[in-house]
């Protein structure tokens, strides 16, 4: 989201909601990061920047793109995940001009809280639902990662309810935001579901979100065949 897009008072509250999500963040990631995670959490970063460049139009200023939240958050934890959107979304909107400034609190609330929480709030439920197979987290995820895109356009249309300033219908302005963001969301999913199991199949124990499955799995232990003389 572009500068000015929301009034200065929302812009400051979602400001104080972001660095208050982050300060939890730097806490709780400390319990995430460990000498797996913290590669992991740089190569997700990487990914997530990449993957968020590709930028098309959706309407009064704003544009769609992959966030990868929940992607991220499937990956290497909620808590590291939000750092990991937190530090692209600043990169972008300080050395890209990607994202306006003063609506980097309201980016990072809506791309990183809302996107990595929903995501994986929804993989936790699907994780506990289901039968407890490391085939499983892959399509769990990428089910997370599609609800998570239109939540986010459903909080943004919320933000733009209370404070925006563009001259543009609420109506046409959730109309667009829920179109475009829900075939995003099916991109999103795409993608999400194949990087996971594309790890999952080779690393599982990578997968934070597949740890829980890994370590309860019952060790088979063969004893090995001794030939009749």
């Amino acid at each position: 989201m572009p500068d000015g897009f929301l009034d200065a008072p929302t812009s400051v509250t979602t400001g104080a909601v972001a660095a208050a999500g982050v300060a939890l963040a730097l806490r709780g990631a400390r319990r995430e990061l460990d000498d797996r995670t913290a590669p992991m959490a740089g190569l997700v970063a990487t990914f997530v920047f990449a993957a968020q460049m590709i930028n098309f139009p959706v309407g009064a200023g704003t544009s769609g793109h992959l966030m990868g939240g929940a992607l991220a958050a499937v990956l290497v934890g909620p808590w590291t995940a939000i750092l990991c959107m937190a530090v692209v979304l600043l990169v972008q909107g300080l050395l890209m001009a990607d994202g306006g400034i003063t609506a980097l609190g309201t980016n990072i609330t809506l791309m990183g809280l809302v996107t990595v929480g929903v995501g994986w709030g929804v993989f936790v439920v699907l994780r506990r639902l289901l039968p407890a197979r490391t085939s499983r987290v892959a399509s769990s995820a990428a089910v997370a990662a599609f609800v998570s895109v239109p939540v986010a356009a459903l909080a943004f249309t919320g933000l733009f309810a209370v404070g925006g300033t563009a001259p543009v219908d609420l109506q046409a302005v959730l109309v667009a935001m829920l179109g475009w963001h829900t075939l995003i969301g099916l991109g999103e999913a795409a993608v999400t579901g194949l990087v996971v199991a594309s790890v999952v199949a080779t690393r599982p124990d990578l997968v934070r979100g597949a740890r829980p499955l890994v370590a309860s799995r019952d060790l088979e232990i063969r004893t090995p065949e001794v030939a009749a003389p």
